[in-house]
């Protein structure tokens, strides 16, 4: 099966809101051509960063319909509290036009059991059998995903290509180490902003999600670019990328922590997308001094990026 739309750069779409905080799906299309055109390869919605608890299946089924019908190619998101909302999830992305699913663990119940997972796995893979799909593995999600049962389904569910991996560092080097490596076939994401480096480099990633690429999609496509180069050998962009990465780092850091959405929404707002200033959640809000922080680490970025790329 063409794992291709699993090898480039791909944003994880956050959903904007109206006033009245409902989506604004117009706006959200927007955003995904704007990255599109800014060199991503696809986008992926509704992750965690596109708030998929907050939302309704119908509300996601139309975000992903409306991306969809605009011509963007589009990974969706199957995380439920229930296997059967998962399963309607993928289904629908296969019956609009989808490229392709993230597969997201089972939550809350018998979320910690192997027979659970694989039985939600497999439905939802099933569900969509022509559909290229990663497992998204992260310890947030509260079940890791392993090497025996990645491949036993992969026996029977050819759909399932690859791994995108959260679980920072240590968690990459286990999936390149005994799942990627085992079959050159399975392609690995890198899932979290502050290991695109180790993963391309050191655990031989081939694409990678990015939250921080919302806000800085030339930066992080550059990041990318430089680490492709180390990976095959150019000493130069070794360094570079290491340079690049650590300059990053704290911005990129805040996709690791409980607030990421709202960060990386504060982030757009000061990049002039105003319709990211709300959340779904009145009660959800970065507090003055972390707005502070942002600005003030947002700001340092950007002299240091003017400076180095000059």
């Amino acid at each position: 099966m063409d794992n291709s739309i699993f090898t480039g750069c791909m944003p994880a779409l956050m959903t904007p809101c109206k006033p009245d905080r409902t989506p604004d799906f117009d706006a959200l299309v927007r955003k995904g051509q704007e990255l599109i055109a800014a060199g991503m390869s696809a986008v992926v919605y509704c992750g965690s960063m596109g708030d998929w608890p907050l939302l309704s299946d119908g509300q996601r089924m139309e975000g992903v319909a409306r991306l969809v019908a605009a011509g963007i190619p589009t990974v969706v998101g199957t995380g439920a509290i229930n296997t059967a909302s998962a399963v309607a999830h993928a289904a629908h992305a296969a019956k609009v036009g989808a490229q392709g699913l993230m597969v997201i663990p089972r939550v809350l119940s018998r979320g910690t059991s192997v027979n659970a997972q694989s039985a939600h796995f497999k439905a939802i893979l099933s569900a969509a059998p022509d559909l290229p799909a990663v497992i998204y593995n992260s310890p947030y999600y509260g079940f890791a995903t392993r090497a025996d049962l990645f491949f036993a389904l992969r026996k029977d569910h050819p759909n399932l290509i690859g791994f995108k991996e959260f679980g920072g560092a240590a968690d990459l080097r286990y999936a390149a180490e005994y799942i990627t490596s085992a079959d050159d076939s399975v392609t690995l994401m890198v899932g979290v902003d502050t290991n695109v480096y180790h993963g391309f480099v050191n655990c031989g990633a081939t694409g990678a999600i990015t939250g921080i690429g919302n806000a800085l999609p030339r930066e992080v496509l550059q990041l990318m670019d430089l680490c492709k180069k180390a990976a095959a050998g150019d000493a130069k962009a070794r360094v570079q990328a290491k340079e690049l990465e650590e300059a990053l780092g704290v911005l990129s850091s805040f996709d690791e922590g409980a607030d990421l959405v709202l960060y990386y929404k504060y982030l757009m707002v000061l990049n002039g997308d105003a319709e990211y200033t709300l959340h779904f959640n009145e009660t959800d809000a970065l507090t003055d001094s972390q707005r502070q922080y942002v600005e003030n680490q947002y700001q340092l970025f950007k002299s240091w990026y003017a400076n180095w790329s000059a």
